[in-house]
């Protein structure tokens, strides 16, 4: 099945949108294809300020139709104590919520930007999304991360080469708890590298100390930016590491 068989049968339709590589085009081709389509963004504290920026300049460029929702996460004691199912709990208040306001703006199907290159078997999350009949249209029409960048960039999204992301929870170590400081440290953090210009990296936050994760091919560009690191994350972090352990 193709993208556009899939919005052919099924003509309406409420997407969960991150502003990511993967939403940003299923939006896009809702749209494309001349279909009802509403993208709901949910502002919760694990996702940075950045990510609803990019949602609302990519909604605007298409001219597609945006609500955005706030939601505390942190107010579920299963997702502030970040065990081993956070996602699975954070995943489902999500849904829940957009599924409440979709079928509000009357809409039945609501689908997501999971696609063929994710590992749906090793992530909590995916069965939230099951159990709430959750449809992944790129994931049903075989199409990979790869060819996902490669559809973006020939429709000029400016999405298409954004790294991935994962969401602010995922710097905390499972089992501490989750606090709404430590996240807007590791949002700090990470805006402090990303001025400096760097992309693809994460900050992770064990107790007071930062441990900085990169490619390997930028990791030589971090230590001539030294100095400058270490003074601007020393202001949230009493001490700041870099992982060798690169990330792949």
């Amino acid at each position: 099945m193709t993208i556009q068989k899939f919005f052919e049968n099924n003509p309406r339709a409420a997407l969960a949108f991150s502003g990511g590589v993967d939403s940003a085009f299923l939006l896009y081709a809702g749209i494309t294809y001349g279909q009802d389509i509403t993208a709901y963004y949910v502002k919760s504290e694990f996702q940075p300020q950045f990510e609803l920026e990019d949602a609302k300049r990519l909604a605007d460029e298409l001219g597609a139709k945006l609500k955005v929702i706030d939601l505390s996460v942190l107010a579920d004691p299963n997702v502030k104590c970040n065990g081993p199912r956070r996602c699975y709990y954070c995943k489902r208040m999500i849904f829940n919520l957009i599924t409440e306001q979709a079928q509000q703006d009357g809409y039945s199907l609501l689908i997501d930007g999971t696609n063929a290159s994710d590992d749906v078997d090793d992530r909590p999350g995916m069965q939230a999304l099951k159990e709430l009949s959750v449809r992944s249209p790129l994931r049903e029409c075989e199409l990979t991360k790869e060819e996902i960048r490669r559809l973006s960039q020939i429709a000029g999204l400016f999405t298409w080469n954004k790294p991935a992301y994962a969401c602010l929870a995922t710097r905390i170590p499972t089992g501490t708890e989750i606090t709404e400081s430590d996240l807007h440290i590791t949002e700090c953090a990470e805006a402090e590298l990303s001025r400096l210009g760097f992309s693809d990296f994460r900050v992770r936050k064990i107790g007071d100390t930062a441990k900085i994760q990169l490619p390997e091919a930028k990791i030589k560009d971090l230590l001539g930016h030294r100095t400058e690191v270490i003074e601007r994350l020393k202001q949230y972090y009493k001490n700041i590491t870099l992982d060798l352990e690169v990330r792949s």
